[in-house]
């Protein structure tokens, strides 16, 4: 560290981009990981289930670590713990009952379960030591239960992490839910070296804002009016959202089937915990479905975001095994678009359309969502209760985080906001703050085969394969003299030129006149000669169709 006395803050995911959320705060050589997500692959990242953050730091300094602090349970600040775990090592994970409560599914799942301790902790908790730092949680409302802000203190000073908040003074579950503001401002009185803040909702101004609570009242009034059954989608995480659509239900006199592997755990979670309430009788099996009339019946499953293989886009696509999208049903998208998804929402909702149905999203009626982070008003809250000397925006894309620095620079903390790019190294103490460094950092992708097998080369190639096929080149030589042996063979996957007879005898003949070209000691040399025929092909097609295969030539000595 080349200033001994300060804190270090390194983001390895979670700036410049929504997910994947983690950030390492270090003090006298130790370190605290706090938050451990992935985010979810687009259109680009054919074949991939999972996007993680390079760990390559934390591996490679794991002796070092004393602690991963979960800020709640989503996906984007918990799904990569299992790699973690694997990768680094056994180190104490704390984070609050739920969220613990969702880790424990995930580890089991990974059979993980056994080797890793879990410690509970609660907002409010007095102060606890995790290596260098006191670590205190302070309660923050956001969209699933039990979420909580971190302040770490060290003798440099303190360190804030908001998580992700709001402030809804109508939180679903009353007055005790709301955000700790008296907390909040008590840290700003002691004094706050530096802030993270959740900066998603940084461009939207205060008109956007909406109160959980305000969901219940739009829910009713479409379960009261449908003709048929009412089909409610959102984040399986959305434990206050999924109270909601039970209470409406249970209002209108409807059953509730959950639907979708991912919701029906949280669920049993949420309710095991006391989390959910249900009332007795109101929620059935999926199995039961078909014995319910439609207009006494509401199904919530997952497939907000259009995922391939969700529940929800197989109900549109008839291949759902319980549920087939049909005419009279109504369809409600309580949940925002994430960016990327639009193309596979339109699709789902499309087909769900045609099938007869009626399809309700936030855009028609803005009041069937609330969002889980602060608008702009709250966010200068947020700076002016803890009055950060220095401050940091993250939890966004570039254009959240810079929103949120401009807020930051008209509320007086122009000259001390930075914006960072994961691997960034701050150090950041009394006497200034400085950026010293990097340290590795980028995408460890998840794919059925393996974690980080996949790189951009792959990807750039399973592109290419998408868009214009493959093309395989079979050519025998003789060791001794390296004459062609037979006739090259030509094997195509998706080649857009593959019945074009006239092109696919050119690429032979281009084979052979490549070979023939070749000096002799060229032809023996394999990985050389594939080369060439890989850029003598590749010339003619781009030639001919303007096309870029995947072009795979394989030289065989006989």
């Amino acid at each position: 560290m080349s200033n001994a006395g300060a804190v270090r803050i390194i983001p390895l995911g979670g700036v410049g981009e929504i997910g994947k959320n983690m950030y390492v705060i270090e003090y006298d050589d130790r370190m605290v990981v706090i938050d451990c997500g992935v985010t979810f692959p687009g259109p680009e990242q054919l074949g991939v289930d999972l996007m993680l953050p390079d760990m390559t730091y934390l591996v490679e300094n794991a002796s070092r670590i004393d602690a991963l602090i979960l800020t709640h349970g989503h996906e984007d600040h918990i799904g990569a713990v299992p790699w973690f775990i694997r990768e680094v090592g056994a180190v104490p994970i704390l984070g609050t009952r739920f969220t613990l409560a969702l880790v424990r599914g995930k580890l089991d799942a990974h059979r993980l379960l056994g080797d890793v301790g879990l410690v509970e902790i609660a907002a409010g908790d007095p102060p606890r030591r995790v290596g260098p730092f006191e670590a205190e949680f302070l309660r923050v409302t956001h969209s699933i239960p039990d979420c909580v802000a971190v302040a770490l203190t060290c003798p440099a000073g303190t360190v804030v992490h908001t998580g992700d908040f709001k402030f809804d003074h109508l939180p679903i579950g009353g007055p005790s839910k709301r955000s700790d503001i008296p907390g909040l401002a008590r840290l700003g009185d002691r004094g706050v070296l530096a802030m993270m803040g959740d900066s998603t909702n940084a461009e939207v101004p205060v008109s956007g804002k909406r109160a959980e609570e305000s969901v219940g009242p739009a829910l009713a009034s479409l379960f009261a009016t449908a003709p048929g059954r009412v089909i409610v989608t959102t984040f399986s995480s959305q434990i206050d959202r999924m109270q909601q659509v039970v209470d409406a239900a249970y209002r209108d006199g409807r059953s509730v089937a959950v639907v979708g592997r991912s919701m029906v755990r949280n669920v049993n979670v949420a309710r095991n915990l006391g989390y959910l309430q249900v009332p007795d009788g109101v929620m059935i099996g999926d199995n039961e479905i078909d014995s319910v009339p439609d207009d006494e019946l509401v199904i919530l499953t997952t497939g907000s975001q259009g995922e391939p293989m969700s529940a929800l886009r197989r109900m549109a696509n008839h291949a759902h095994p319980r549920v087939t999208i049909k005419k009279g049903d109504t369809i409600v998208y309580s949940a925002r678009r994430i960016p990327g998804n639009e193309l596979a929402i339109d699709e789902t909702v499309n087909r769900m359309v045609a099938s007869g149905a009626r399809v309700v999203t936030p855009d028609d009626r803005p009041e069937v969502h609330a969002s889980g982070h602060g608008v702009r008003d709250e966010l200068a809250w947020m700076l002016q209760l803890v009055r950060p000397r220095f401050f940091l925006p993250v939890h966004g894309e570039a254009r959240h985080q810079m929103a949120h620095a401009d807020l930051a620079n008209r509320l007086g903390i122009p000259e001390r906001t930075f914006i960072l790019e994961n691997g960034d190294v701050l150090e950041v103490s009394a006497d200034g703050v400085e950026l010293a460094g990097r340290v590795p950092s980028g995408i460890t992708y998840v794919d059925s085969y393996g974690v980080g097998d996949v790189g951009e080369g792959v990807l750039r190639d399973r592109r290419h394969m998408s868009e214009d096929g493959l093309i395989l080149i079979v050519v025998q030589v003789d060791a001794h003299d390296g004459a062609i042996d037979g006739t090259p063979d030509i094997v195509t996957r998706g080649f857009g030129g593959a019945e074009d007879e006239q092109l696919i005898e050119a690429i032979r003949e281009a084979v052979i006149e490549s070979i023939a070209e070749s000096s002799e000691e060229r032809v023996h040399e394999v990985d050389v000669l594939q080369k060439q025929l890989h850029d003598a092909v590749a010339a003619l097609i781009n030639q001919q169709l303007r096309q870029r295969p995947v072009i795979l030539p394989v030289v065989v000595e006989v």
